[in-house]
């Protein structure tokens, strides 16, 4: 059969109510054409944020066993894998022996990678799993999304300046991938404080066979509340709009960073108005909008415009 759509695997966590891991990331590669086969790593209630939540966990052979169940229909054959926060080495571990085995079935397969270990100086993931990241994962990985913690965690080198970002980025490059997002950093704005910097850097093989590297900065607005699933919706986006866009970053980089930020603003503007005037938003309001940013997912309006660098 000509089978010429895209066909992600993505090992992430699932939630009964609401959007973090595959629920965050399956409606919008879907809604954008790709077909999404999810491995659920966990299953669970709700996400951590809530006072409460329930559930099981996927260990790194009941992983396997699915894959394996796969492998026996002879469809193991993907364009992209995608994985976020996981919490188990040895169930990373199998991600990256699954990757490389669908790596050597399809060389051309793109692994995007969330390295998710921590945030603003503090690891919320265990210890161990920086190692696996560092010396497994990142190495397999062409495309990741870390935060400016996770990168200087990755490379061993602080970012104070725009410079040390590049050169961080570059180092990441050099541990294997050819796209790194910096998703969000703490150096100064040119917009003023009420923005975050990201940056992006991509590596391009030219058709003459020399190496060339774009790299960008984006100031994407900040938002007073805390989110759950961002990340993962990130991610997601980045491996579409590269996927139209492969040798545009800043193409890319500007429409990834505008369906979020769509997608926030509807969802602050709803959380707000079921808390009602001066209370905090619940968790449960403060839950991604996603099927109602369908229309902003598809296409979204670029509200942000990166600089080449």
């Amino acid at each position: 059969a000509r089978d010429m759509e895209c066909r992600v695997l993505s090992i992430q966590s699932h939630v009964v109510r609401g959007y973090v891991g595959n629920k965050s990331a399956s409606f919008p590669l879907q809604v954008l054409g790709f077909e999404v086969d999810s491995i659920n790593s966990v299953q669970f209630s709700n996400h951590t944020g809530y006072s409460h939540w329930k559930g099981q966990v996927l260990t790194a052979d009941e992983l396997h066993v699915l894959y394996e169940g796969i492998k026996l229909n002879n469809v193991n054959h993907y364009d992209y894998v995608l994985t976020g926060y996981t919490r188990d080495t040895s169930f990373l571990e199998m991600v990256v022996d699954i990757v490389q085995e669908l790596k050597r079935a399809n060389p051309n397969l793109v692994y995007v990678c969330d390295p998710v270990l921590g945030d603003h100086g503090s690891m919320y993931v265990p210890q161990n799993l920086h190692p696996v990241y560092k010396n497994k994962v990142v190495p397999v990985a062409d495309i990741i999304t870390p935060n400016q913690f996770e990168a200087e965690l990755l490379t061993g080198k602080n970012i104070s300046t725009e410079k040390d970002a590049v050169e961080v980025m570059d180092l990441l490059h050099k541990m294997g991938p050819d796209t790194v997002v910096i998703t969000s950093s703490d150096l100064p704005p040119r917009l003023g404080d009420r923005f975050l910097v990201s940056f992006g850097s991509q590596r391009i093989l030219m058709p003459d066979g020399t190496r060339t590297t774009q790299r960008i900065r984006i100031e994407v607005p900040k938002v007073d509340a805390v989110f759950v699933g961002t990340g993962d919706l990130f991610a997601a986006m980045l491996l579409a709009w590269t996927h139209h866009y492969p040798t545009d970053l800043k193409t890319a980089c500007e429409k990834t960073f505008s369906v979020m930020h769509h997608v926030i603003q509807r969802t602050i503007s709803y959380a707000h108005e079921m808390a009602g005037p001066g209370r905090r938003p619940s968790p449960a309001q403060l839950e991604l909008r996603m099927v109602q940013s369908k229309a902003d997912i598809e296409d979204p309006a670029i509200v942000m415009e990166a600089t080449v660098l």
